[in-house]
């Protein structure tokens, strides 16, 4: 049956998927307006609705549905309740017998006694007997009104009986409900003014400390009695209808008071819509957790905590970078974990074949040829989107440039939503039960499931850590069968985090980029200084100087701005030795050393944190050196010390060793990190295992390697000082001797006497 249109002011059609209202039809000339909010007026015409492809009635305003369909799915007989079903079966078998004179509707399944002789077919018509059964029905309800009044028969007649019949026609045994029934669940009736109220009150109490839900009751009640005066305060709902509205709309205040506020300010930026993430790289979740094993620091041997920064793919599970760091990370380190993830992996000396590139669509053979050494069988990618929590470690101006150079978003979760960082936090508690927890030194979730001594345990240093869990990553992780983190596309089958990243490269493609080794230098924190003739640059209260600089040393940037007539340095402070100047005309990038530095390699690493204690030191001394060849005694001072060796172990305390441990291994990462150069002042990639591998010092030969750096540096000032050796005074028997008639030459002296050791001929 094809329905009807109303084209009246105020029907809805759908037209394109869109709402449009009807707001004026002229049926003599044929003409419609249709209007929908924030867009103009359409004029139309019928011809052009009836002709139009997808254009239909809204079904919120059909009059020739049932109350009970408009506006949402078709009612159906599981919508009603079990006694709603028995009535509406009453019903049918009423609408039946007067129909076909059984209430079965079938002659083969009477019932004793039927067909009645008012409902008998052959001798009554259909009017006759719907008469009947109108007349048969009034009977009922007066002689029984609570059953009729329940099974909705005591108002029946004979145009009930009719519509009863057409609704079944159309829409089967539940068309004999009454809508009534099935109508729209509105919940509680709230009044425009106690709408109002509700919401003042909620942005009140936002800002406010925590407060009851029967103080907000009384809010609403003040709001209403001071703003809306002639509203009778005795139809306000009561404690509890409030207490449930406000519960459904604004959802439990059961939270704390900074956390409710913080998921409101984040609902009012929210769009509403899901992220579904389909290829690898789309989403990289990146978070950092305490180490819950103790290991051991490579200087003293002491047994420390460390943190575990680990970037994790969502879409495969993959764990595509991790670092391991002292005391805690800094920008610099999530910024070298964001290269990681950019880069290969290379294959490390004792890794075999198992565990290298074998990905299909990609031989080994190219990836090893553009990377410059084999890679291991790990995912690496230019990232989309990376996840983070709302730590000052990924919450600054550092990370800011850095999303811009890598061509990354970098976003915070949302406060109180779990789900958008959920799988780093799931792979913390896998790997954790699937490694750490078997490994001596594990300090379990909290001090009442510690051991008795963990660090006692600690058996692990750093290093062998860091290369236990990249083997671990590589050979167990890559290869664990999924269980409900199985893709959408293919939910039955096994899945691995190196099977779903083979499938999407088959699917979509493998898009082979690795950076250049001059990313290194541009994720680094940047200074704009000027340079100061032949003194060099100044950066962070040191000064630095090369070659490099010859030709910029008396010329201007030309930079404009806030950095007027400025140079960008690059400064990595895990290792403040050095910085890294971009010639503007060749673009290489070029080292320069701290002028205080003698040769390269004789002093200890030291870091930020070293030359700020330094500084410190001169200023409660009243020291001030005009040279960094005067602070450079005092920093070894501070490094090493003016103390016997034998007793630096025992001087320092845990956490002073704890900083000089972080300062070696801070070090060791940057020349991890640092691309080699070349003799022309460009850089080339080194990744390869055996120059990424820097073997720590000892507390021993640190102090020494301090110790020889005074030395040296003290002779080195003497030498400049003098200018020219000068031989030592002559004996005191010297003079003496060249003058005494006694004494007997030399053999070698005498003429003719041949000497031992010389060719007579």
């Amino acid at each position: 049956m094809v329905a009807s249109w109303d084209l009246s002011p105020g029907s809805e059609l759908i037209i394109d998927g869109s709402e449009w209202t009807v707001e004026t039809f002229e049926p003599q000339a044929g003409r419609v307006v249709l209007v929908r909010p924030e867009e103009d007026a359409w004029n139309t015409s019928v011809r052009q609705l009836m002709h139009h492809p997808d254009c239909r009635p809204s079904t919120r305003t059909r009059k020739d549905l049932p109350a009970a369909n408009r506006g949402r799915q078709p009612m159906a007989m599981a919508d009603l309740s079990p006694e709603r079903q028995r009535a509406v079966m009453r019903r049918l078998a009423h609408l039946r017998e007067a129909e076909t004179g059984y209430r079965s509707g079938d002659p083969f399944h009477a019932a004793p006694g039927e067909p009645r002789p008012e409902y008998d077919p052959q001798t009554t018509t259909l009017t006759q007997r719907r008469r009947a059964k109108a007349e048969e029905l009034r009977r009922e309800a007066l002689r029984d009104p609570d059953e009729a009044r329940a099974l909705g028969l005591k108002q029946a007649g004979y145009h009930t009986l009719l519509r009863w019949d057409v609704k079944r026609r159309q829409f089967g045994p539940v068309g004999c409900a009454d809508n009534r029934w099935l109508r729209e669940a509105t919940g509680r009736r709230i009044s425009p003014e106690v709408r109002e109220a509700l919401f003042a009150v909620r942005s009140e109490t936002l800002h406010r400390s925590r407060l009851s839900a029967k103080d907000r009751e009384r809010l609403i009640h003040q709001y209403i009695h001071e703003v809306h005066p002639r509203f009778p305060l005795d139809e306000v709902p009561c404690y509890e209808t409030l207490r449930l509205v406000w519960q459904e709309w604004f959802g439990s205040s059961g939270g704390l008071q900074r956390y409710i506020r913080s998921a409101a300010r984040a609902k009012e930026f929210a769009t509403g819509r899901h992220v579904v993430v389909h290829r690898p790289g789309q989403v990289v979740a990146l978070d950092t957790t305490v180490l819950p094993v103790k290991v051991r620091e490579d200087v003293f041997g002491d047994a420390v905590s460390v943190h575990l920064s680990m970037a994790l793919d969502v879409y495969t599970h993959s764990v595509v970078a991790f670092r391991l760091t002292l005391v805690s990370d800094t920008s610099v380190d999530i910024a070298m974990v964001l290269r990681d993830v950019m880069m290969p992996l290379p294959m490390r000396p004792d890794w075999g074949e198992e565990m290298e590139w074998a990905y299909p669509g990609v031989p080994a053979v190219l990836v090893a040829e553009l990377a410059g050494h084999k890679v291991a069988g790990l995912p690496f990618f230019a990232p989309e989107t990376v996840t983070t929590d709302h730590g000052a470690v990924y919450k600054n101006h550092h990370l800011i440039e850095v999303q811009r150079i890598i061509g990354a978003n970098i976003r915070p979760s949302r406060v109180l939503r779990p789900t958008d960082k959920q799988a780093v936090e799931r792979a913390f508690g896998g790997i954790q039960s699937l490694l750490f927890r078997i490994l001596p030194g594990y300090q379990g979730v909290d001090s009442s499931e510690r051991g008795v001594d963990p660090e006692r345990d600690a058996c692990l240093t750093v290093s062998e850590m860091e290369h236990l869990i990249a083997v671990w990553i590589v050979k167990v992780w890559q290869n664990r069968q999924f269980g409900e983190y199985a893709p959408g596309w293919d939910p039955s089958s096994d899945h691995s985090p190196n099977s779903l990243f083979a499938a999407s490269m088959a699917q979509g493609g493998f898009a082979l980029q690795i950076p250049s080794a001059e990313l290194y230098y541009q994720l680094l924190p940047a200074h704009r200084v000027m340079i100061h003739g032949k003194r060099g640059v100044k950066i962070k209260n040191l000064w630095y100087n090369g070659p490099a600089l010859r030709d910029y040393q008396f010329a201007l940037s030309g930079r404009g701005g806030t950095a007027k007539n400025k140079y960008v340095f690059h400064r990595d402070p895990r290792n403040p030795c050095f910085v890294y100047f971009q010639d503007p005309r060749t673009h290489d990038w070029h080292t320069l050393r701290w002028k205080g530095l003698p040769d390269e390699g004789e002093v200890p690493a030291f870091s930020d944190a070293r030359v700020r204690q330094v500084l410190r030191d001169l200023r409660s001394r009243g020291l001030a050196p005009k040279s960094d060849a005067d602070l450079l005694p005092l920093l070894l001072e501070l490094i090493g010390g003016k103390v016997p060796v034998e007793q630096w172990p025992t001087r320092l305390t845990k956490s002073q060793r704890t900083e000089h441990a972080r300062e070696v291994a801070q070090a060791a990462a940057a020349a991890a990190d640092r691309p080699a150069s070349t003799g022309d002042g460009a850089v080339t990639p080194d990744r390869s295992p055996e120059t990424a591998e820097v073997v720590p010092l000892r507390w021993r030969d640190r102090a020494e390697q301090g110790q020889r750096a005074v030395d040296s540096e003290r002779r080195r000032r003497r030498e400049a000082a003098v200018g020219e050796q000068r031989s030592g005074p002559p004996a005191l028997g010297d003079r003496l001797r060249a003058r005494s008639l006694l004494a007997l030459p030399d053999e070698e002296d005498v003429p003719g006497v041949p000497h031992a050791g010389k060719d007579e001929s």
